[in-house]
Order: structure tokens, then C-alpha cells, then sequence
């Protein structure tokens, strides 16, 4: 910890406190998320150390770095390349506008990020705006993978406490514990509904029932002919059947009819049918994307 310098604290992480600090070597900024470790605890919590293994394996631009390690007997520190702010911060400060441009650059990027983690078999699990870190250069990086979990075969079945209400797909509210990457998918495109009415959010329930009713008020309840297996899901109960009522062009007025298509395909309820993060990179929604952002 002689290396760095903390220059002041920048928030309340998962399980900790998260400070700016300069490193006195090279005078490089970071972030430094600082894990509190009790006395009563067994060692240090899982959430941090999932997050230190996840993150030594996933490097890419659109993941934030994890540059150190640093542990003794009564704390860990985490040593993160520093960003300038959250995308949450990034909508209070903008008054109510986003451009077009950059709401395409951001939901690219995103994409672009689960689409690594995805085919690194990682699930993000728990998507938000206070977990998109944006830098000085418009980068955006996905954060916070204390509730990332590895997949694949065999299949296992995983918690259905995971992603913040208001971002969290039907099947999960249900409590599916079998999912995959289509987790991530429908969280996104809760996001990008955020994104193009410049911090709005979409569907913001006050718990799950309330959740649940928010989303198939628009979108239409599913059925078993929509969604096969819907009725067999662990906490599953019978809505009224609302017809779908959401205009994506009233929603998200903003939003060209291809960004309205494209997040059509992201806000499914039935998640085998929920676009992927590859795909969506491929969407013609982006086809006039900037091509220095395709870099």
C-alpha cells in the first residue's frame, strides 16, 4: 500500500469502500476497492475472490483491468485502472439528452464486452448503469463481477438472487436457476431503453410481483405457446393476460426503427428467444457505427 497515494474516496462498492489514488512510481491513477475482512470471517469473501479470478482471466478493452493484489492479515485491496465515472453518474450529468451517436457507441461497447465474457463462458449476472464504468475517452467498461459466475457442461444450477430488480429478466423473477448468457441480454436491453431515454429507466418495480406485472403489461404475458416450460419454473404464478400494449416508438422516441428493432429482439421474455450479444454487435443498427469504435 506504500505504493499508492489515496486521493479520496469514490464510493460504497459491494463489499467495500472504493478510493482514487495516484501510484507514487509511475503517477498513474487508479482506483483502489478496498474489501473489509471481519474478524469472525472465514478468510476473504467469495464475491472478491471470484472477481480476482474472473478478472485475471478476461482482458479486454471493454473490461475493466484489475492491475493488483493487495492482501494482509486485515484487508484486500483491489487495484482497478481508473475511470472517470459510472454510467449512472454519465445520465445525471446530462440533462436529459444523449446523443444518438453515443448511446450507439455505448450499447456497441457493451455488447462488445458480454460478448467476450459470453464466450469466455462468464456471466456478468448482475448488470447495471452503476456497473458500466465510462472514461475520459468514451470508453465504456463493464465493472463489478462479484456476481459473475463461470458456465458451461456440465449444467449447473445457479442462485436466482442475482441481478438488480429492475434489470432482471422474467425467468430469473420466476426463479429459473437453470440460465445462460440470455441473462445478460435482457439486462442490456433494459440498459439501452435507459440509454436512449437519456437515464429513464424502463421498467423500475418496486419488487417482484410489481416487476413482473411492469413487464408483461407491456410486453404481453407469455404463455405456454410463447414461452414452452413457463409454467414449470420454480416460483411461477398466474398473471392476468395482458396483451402487449408497448409502443417501442412512444417508449423510446428517440430511438431510430432499427435501434427500436434491435432492442425488440433483446426484450424477450421467453430467453431462448432473447438475442445474443454477438448477434446484436452484428445488427443493422450499427451499421453506420463510427469505424474507429469497431476497432
Amino acid at each position: 500500500m506504500q505504493k499508492y497515494e489515496k486521493l479520496e474516496k469514490i464510493g460504497e462498492g459491494t463489499y467495500g469502500t472504493v478510493f482514487k489514488a495516484k501510484n507514487k512510481e509511475n503517477h498513474e491513477i487508479v482506483a483502489l476497492k478496498r474489501v473489509r475482512l471481519d474478524d469472525d470471517d472465514e478468510g476473504v469473501p467469495s464475491s472478491a475472490l471470484r472477481e480476482i479470478c474472473l478478472l485475471k482471466e478476461l482482458k479486454h478493452k471493454n473490461i475493466v483491468r484489475l492491475t493488483d493484489v493487495l492482501h494482509s492479515e486485515r484487508k484486500l485491496t483491489l487495484v482497478f485502472e481508473y475511470c472517470d465515472q459510472d454510467l449512472k453518474k454519465y445520465f445525471d450529468s446530462c440533462n436529459g439528452e444523449i446523443e444518438a451517436e453515443v448511446v450507439k457507441s455505448f450499447l456497441y461497447q457493451l455488447l462488445r464486452g458480454l460478448a467476450f465474457c459470453h464466450s469466455h463462458n462468464v456471466l456478468h449476472r448482475d448488470l447495471k448503469p452503476q456497473n458500466l464504468l465510462i472514461n475520459k475517452n468514451g470508453e465504456l467498461k463493464l465493472a463489478d463481477f462479484g456476481l459473475a459466475r463461470a458456465f458451461g457442461i456440465p449444467v449447473r444450477c445457479y442462485s436466482a438472487e442475482v441481478v438488480t430488480l429492475w434489470y432482471r429478466p422474467p425467468d430469473v423473477l420466476f426463479g429459473a436457476k437453470l440460465y445462460s448468457t440470455s441473462i445478460d441480454m435482457w439486462s442490456a436491453g433494459c440498459i439501452f431503453a435507459e440509454l436512449a431515454n437519456a437515464g429513464r429507466p424502463l421498467f423500475p418495480g418496486n419488487d417482484v410481483n410489481d416487476q413482473l406485472k411492469r413487464i408483461f403489461k407491456s410486453l404481453g404475458t407469455p404463455t405456454e405457446d410463447t414461452w414452452p416450460g413457463v409454467a414449470q419454473l420454480p416460483d411461477y404464478k398466474q398473471f392476468p393476460i395482458y396483451q402487449p400494449t408497448m409502443s417501442f416508438s412512444q417508449v423510446v422516441p428517440k430511438l431510430s426503427a432499427k435501434g427500436r428493432d434491435l432492442l425488440q429482439r433483446l426484450l424477450v421474455c421467453n430467453p431462448a428467444h432473447r438475442m445474443s450479444a454477438e448477434d446484436g454487435m452484428a445488427h443493422p443498427y450499427f451499421y453506420d457505427l463510427n469505424p474507429a469504435l469497431r476497432t
